[in-house]
């Protein structure tokens, strides 16, 4: 796993916005137990103190649940997971939109390269 971090955010956020798109990948299914604080932290090499505050805000996100003495694992509400992909969705979106925007695009104009992007790749994915 690549651990680079950017310094103008918190890393346990970013770490949460990692396991989140692993999450809406499918990398993580509902019901999967997440490593352990120390696995994580390990793994990314960031101090377990952060991965704690991590798991944290995943939970109260309702995300993750943690169950006493088992571990943390992803959570099995589908209609948490469906508002979670939906809000990510949004988010890229208006990350993408904002960027060209800034950039001097119309609306018109990001509407027709994104359609014109999505087919040419789906000619080549054919």
């Amino acid at each position: 796993m690549s651990d680079i971090f950017q310094s103008s955010q918190p890393i346990y956020q970013q770490l949460a916005e990692r396991m989140k798109r692993q999450i809406i990948r499918g990398e993580l299914s509902p019901g999967d137990k997440l490593p352990s604080v120390r696995e994580t932290g390990l793994e990314v090499n960031v101090n377990p103190n952060t991965v704690q505050r991590t798991y944290r805000e995943l939970e109260s996100m309702e995300i993750v649940e943690t169950k006493r003495g088992q571990g943390t694992f992803v959570t099995e509400n589908q209609s948490t997971l469906d508002s979670l992909r939906e809000e990510m969705k949004t988010k890229a979106i208006t990350e993408f939109v904002q960027g060209m925007q800034e950039m001097g695009y119309l609306d018109e104009e990001i509407q027709s390269g994104l359609t014109k992007y999505l087919k040419e790749k789906g000619e080549t994915n054919a």
